[in-house]
């Protein structure tokens, strides 16, 4: 059998001449976007400034590593490993320190030794294809502070735009500190930030151990755990039947649902995002409230909560009329990209399961939140905080919660984003026409059986030189246009880069119909009755588009 070993590492070692990591080729390439980067920021600056020394754990790593050796194939904890090395080289180059400078260098890249033969070279290397990109602009001196005047168009691969962007994020928010609070998190980052480092010298040991910790392991540990707790403090013959309504709502569920669910509780009982492990705060935040009451906790919370959950999930929720506009909404706030909407409506569920036109009420109101913030693209921290004082402000208020509220310039950025370039932003495109799709169709329950559905442009990005869209459109009418929400439809097929091109009245006979002549999605069959498709067409289109949203999300 082989070797195994697992051990807490402290950051300053991790980054130290006792691991020399490698991307392998197999891997997928960097992918963290802002969002996750400046997630990592927002929870190391939490604990610094908590007013305790508990150490601050990132996660785990999984390397094929022979024991004495530092060359270290990295299988899992490539993301965590390289905004890591972002973040020490943002702080490096925002130093006026020299000293300093040459201590965060050397955790980026091993400055060599002749007495221990260790040669100078980069502590991580990333896939072939980045390695130098990442070599040059992060773990080079005064790199990051060159990114800003990289075009992010310039770059070869997703991965280096990535870098690009989060060296760019993190260099925002760190250089409005002063130098002592960077040293503070420097300090922290060294002695009380740990990663658990779990290596084999075998590679299919290593893809064993890194499949099993990625079945939501940790998760489905701490729900296993509060299962021992709350069921093992159920006295005599009582205890055997609250593990069996226990057992049935996690097998009604499934188990990473039912996972889920404890974090949503600890959520909707504290009214704040989770700050340290979940292990921890859930006795804390929601346990404590149930002691010597554990029946009560599952009686009263987990089993009507995990059905709430279930028809949330669903969409399944029923009442004798009003089912279908509740069930309606879940089906619009699954379409977004995150999950942080979940522990309000689940509180709206269980609380007001029996009052659809309530919920009715309810959902409409969340989803204009949720869509708002999408458009802004609010990240995890304040959004999640957001949730949270809804949360709190509902118990007390209900659906007069300020929070449901979008203020002046909250209103006024989301039109704003409606007006740009809405093609380019992956996660909300789809979202946006859909919801307009809906509204212009006048059917709020509409729904698509279709098993592809593409955002298109009608304008095409890159016209042929002969086509008319070059006469109808001068260059900059071309690029103010073409990733306009105006320009955009929905199709039910695949792209084609040949059909992309056509004319207008080719493209809508060939491209923009169904087999049957007819364009299956209300927005499409708005440009299919258009006879011209012109700067002033779309001018005109973009507003009615707009307003469309906004009258729809009251904006």
């Amino acid at each position: 059998m082989q070797q195994l070993e697992a051990h807490e590492v402290p950051l300053h070692k991790i980054f130290g001449s006792d691991y020399d990591f490698r991307i392998p080729e197999y891997q997928r390439p960097y992918a963290w976007e802002r969002e996750q980067a400046t997630q990592l920021l927002d929870d190391l600056l939490e604990t610094l400034d908590r007013a305790d020394d508990e150490p601050y754990f990132l996660g785990s790593i999984v390397l094929v590593k022979r024991k004495g050796e530092s060359d270290a194939e990295v299988i899992d904890g490539q993301q965590r490993l390289t905004t890591l090395t972002i973040l020490l080289a943002v702080l490096r180059d925002l130093t006026a320190d020299d000293e300093l400078r040459q201590n965060l260098q050397a955790l980026i890249v091993e400055p060599g030794s002749k007495i221990r033969r260790l040669e100078p070279k980069p502590r991580l290397e990333l896939r072939a294809r980045d390695a130098g990109f990442f070599h040059d602009h992060v773990q080079v001196v005064n790199g990051t502070a060159k990114l800003v005047g990289v075009l992010k168009d310039s770059l070869a691969t997703d991965a280096q735009k990535s870098v690009r962007g989060n060296a760019i994020a993190l260099r925002e928010r760190l250089q409005a500190f002063t130098e002592d609070r960077r040293l503070d998190l420097l300090a922290m980052l060294s002695e009380r930030t740990f990663l658990v480092v779990v290596s084999t010298p075998d590679l299919n040991s290593a893809h064993r151990i890194f499949s099993v910790m990625n079945a939501r392991g940790l998760d489905l540990s701490a729900a296993d755990i509060f299962k021992s707790m709350i069921i093992g403090s159920i006295p005599g013959d009582a205890s055997s039947r609250y593990a069996t309504k226990w057992e049935d709502a996690e097998e009604s569920l499934g188990r990473e649902d039912f996972a889920d669910l404890f974090l949503h509780l600890r959520m909707i009982f504290s009214k704040e995002r989770g700050r340290r492990e979940l292990l921890k705060e859930f006795p804390e935040q929601v346990l404590s409230h149930f002691e010597g009451r554990s029946a009560t906790f599952v009686d009263d919370v987990l089993l009507p909560y995990a059905d709430a959950y279930e028809q949330l999930r669903d969409q399944s929720y029923s009442a004798p009329t009003g089912a279908d506009r509740v069930n309606g909404w879940l089906r619009r706030l699954a379409q977004l990209d995150n999950n942080d909407w979940r522990p309000p409506a689940l509180w709206a569920l269980r609380h007001h399961s029996g009052d659809a036109d309530w919920l009715d009420r309810f959902f409409r109101k969340l989803e204009r939140l949720a869509a708002s913030m999408l458009l802004r693209r609010v990240y995890a921290t304040p959004r999640a905080q957001r949730y949270a004082d809804l949360l709190r402000e509902m118990e007390v208020v209900g659906l007069e919660a300020p929070q449901f509220e979008l203020t002046d310039f909250e209103r006024a950025e989301t039109v704003e984003r409606l007006q740009g370039d809405l093609y380019l932003v992956t996660k909300v495109r789809k979202y946006v026409l859909l919801r307009l799709d809906e509204a212009l169709a006048n059917n709020p329950g509409v729904t698509y059986d279709h098993a592809i559905i593409t955002v298109e442009h009608v304008l095409p990005q890159n016209p042929r030189s002969d086509s008319k869209w070059v006469q109808l459109f001068t260059d900059e009418e071309r690029q103010n246009w073409t990733h306009r929400l105006g320009n955009l439809v929905l199709l039910n097929r695949a792209k084609n880069s040949e059909a992309q091109n056509y004319d207008f009245d080719k493209k809508k006979q060939q491209y923009f119909t169904g087999k049957t002549g007819v364009a299956p999605f209300a927005l499409t069959v708005g440009v299919v009755s258009h006879a011209s498709w012109t700067p002033d067409d779309l001018e005109k289109r973009q507003a009615e588009l707009v307003a469309t949203l906004a009258n729809e999300w009251d904006l």
